[in-house]
């Protein structure tokens, strides 16, 4: 037979000298070369394990694509699948397939302390990681060994209501150790937000990724520990651990991969315990125009606008459209040694360079509307205002827009127009909302197709194909016909977790103020009757926007509908 370096080489897997130095590491640390060559970066894992299946006659299995038996599951605790780094995945008579990447290591280790039948297959170590993630549940291993340590009777009971019982519970290793996992699987997911909720006898732990919660496998007896989990991140935030009757937000900072991470904490009661969410910011972010999606003509429109001296520019969209990241990267274009920009918020969601951002606090009276006022004694040149709430605040940034500065802000309505008639309802009189506005600019995010796993998507019916065929054809003739009409959706993969989708990008519709427009607001127009002009004029929808972004390939029909909904 021969050897594994000849093969490996008269397969020009890899090259004399890599063999020649790995052979030499091997002297050194005694590990198996194959190991050594996969370490040094010279061969994929998944070449290797062909070449030893071909050798020792062990089936090469993708556990993507295989079905795990949950009671195969049961006969391997999660301790032993993470130390031998194994995925237990058929139990029959007795006899337990399992999925290894070193059976020669293992197998006889697996038979002495399982007592059953080993059958094993073979699968890369990345691939068994995931599986025993996804089947056993995040730190399911931890909570083994917590539970493990503890009579079941004291694991399970209430916290003691003394302080130090409470911190001491929270603080082993192990309670430490189960938290961070949970944080860290969150941000290797792309998660923004983690929401760990207690129901009836079990605990649900979502993460929000690219807008949409996904539902986190967790192990049963993770309900036993949720006392001292809510304690541990109450210390590492600074919280009142004792308090569980009332509302509670902190904050802290974290480290994942040499990179910093702001976690906003938010912990109210309800009914079977505190619920939690877990928002996660990276420290610093680098805002830029080029990245925010929008097309060229709507770039060249926003670039004008923001250089404008004075006036306001509001972003309107519900909660979560990413109207802050908007705002950030305008801010981010305009400032410079030559301006002052001070900024209004609530929360501070990212740190700028160069700009000077305050934290409104209702609390003790230092509102959006007070702050203003504190604010234009300290001299600025551009202000951004997170959100216009009321009457007071409203009119405020419209007077000080009127007297020279340029302000950003924010108004929650479904689209650009109806932010005229939100400012009118809270009682902006006319004159002054035609004269201080300089555009709304609404937005959605829309989730992009991942990139790893895109193909072409023949199942989109007839009805919608004319839909978007009629919406576009005066806008984009160029898609209009039938064959230029291609789209496109993700097959699903571990890129994506499995979801298709991978980031996220706006979709934009800017209502400029201009002679027109401003006439209409004078005359108390309906949000429709300026829709309308606004529209002639030849202002691009949000749902325009987004088909663009279909006919682009980035993303699906189903995904602009589904954002753009509140238009229909």
């Amino acid at each position: 037979m021969m050897k594994l370096g000849e093969i490996l080489i008269d397969r020009k897997l890899i090259t004399p000298l890599q063999l020649k130095t790995a052979v030499e590491e091997q002297q050194r640390t005694g590990e198996l070369l194959g190991r050594i060559l996969v370490r040094l970066g010279y061969l994929k894992e998944e070449h290797l394990l062909e070449i030893i299946s071909e050798q020792l006659n062990i089936p090469f299995v993708d556990l993507q694509n295989i079905v795990v038996e949950p009671e195969a599951v049961e006969k391997v605790p999660a301790k032993f699948a993470w130390h031998y780094k194994i995925m237990p995945i058929k139990y029959e008579e007795g006899k337990l397939t399992v999925a290894t990447f070193d059976p020669l290591r293992s197998l006889n280790d697996m038979k002495m302390f399982l007592g059953y039948d080993i059958i094993p297959v073979l699968a890369t170590g990345e691939k068994i990681v995931q599986a025993i993630e996804k089947y056993y549940g995040v730190g399911a291993e931890t909570i083994e060994r917590i539970v493990a340590q503890a009579p079941r009777e004291e694991a399970e009971a209430e916290p003691a209501e003394k302080i130090e019982d409470i911190e001491k519970m929270a603080e082993a290793a192990s309670v430490v150790k189960l938290v961070n996992q949970i944080i860290l699987d969150a941000h290797k997911k792309r998660a923004t937000d983690i929401h760990i909720e207690p129901f009836r006898g079990k605990l649900r732990l979502r993460y929000r990724i690219d807008g949409l919660l996904y539902e986190a496998n967790v192990p049963s007896d993770v309900m036993r520990l949720f006392p001292a989990i809510i304690s541990r991140i109450k210390i590492m935030s600074k919280l009142n651990i004792v308090e569980r009757r009332l509302p509670q937000d902190g904050r802290a900072v974290v480290k994942a991969g040499g990179e910093e991470f702001d976690l906003r904490i938010s912990i109210i009661p309800s009914r079977y315990g505190e619920s939690l969410v877990i928002r996660i910011l990276p420290a610093k972010m680098l805002f830029s125009m080029e990245k925010l999606g929008l097309d060229p003509e709507d770039s060249d429109i926003l670039e004008t606008l923001i250089k404008k001296p004075n006036g306001i520019i509001f972003v309107t969209g519900p909660t979560g459209s990413g109207k802050t990241t908007t705002l950030y990267a305008c801010l981010n274009r305009i400032k410079s040694t030559k301006n002052k920009v001070i900024t209004l918020e609530d929360p501070i969601e990212y740190e700028l360079d160069g700009i000077t951002q305050i934290q409104v606090m209702p609390e003790i009276g230092f509102t959006f509307a007070q702050g203003l006022k504190s604010v234009l004694r300290h001299d600025p040149d551009i202000m951004m205002v997170g959100e216009v709430r009321d009457h007071e605040t409203a009119e405020l940034a419209i007077r000080i827009a009127l007297t020279g500065h340029l302000i950003f802000s924010t108004i929650h309505t479904n689209d650009a127009s109806s932010g005229v008639t939100r400012l009118l309802d809270i009682g902006i009189e006319p004159f002054l909302v035609a004269s201080s506005v300089k555009a709304f600019v609404a937005q959605r995010l829309v989730r992009l197709i991942c990139p790893n796993c895109k193909e072409e998507d023949n199942t989109i019916s007839k009805e919608m194909r004319d839909k978007i065929r009629q919406e576009i054809s005066q806008y984009l003739p160029e898609y209009s016909n039938d064959s230029s009409l291609h789209f496109y959706r993700g097959r699903g993969c571990k890129e994506c977790n499995f979801t298709g989708f991978k980031g996220r990008t706006a979709i934009y519709e800017i209502l400029v103020v201009n002679r027109a427009i401003r006439e209409l607001i004078i005359a108390k127009a309906s949000a429709g009757q300026i829709r309308e002009v606004a529209l002639k004029e030849g202002m691009k929808t949000l749902r325009l926007a987004g088909w663009k972004k279909v006919m682009e390939g980035l993303t699906t029909p189903d995904e602009v509908m589904r954002v753009t909904q509140i238009e229909e």
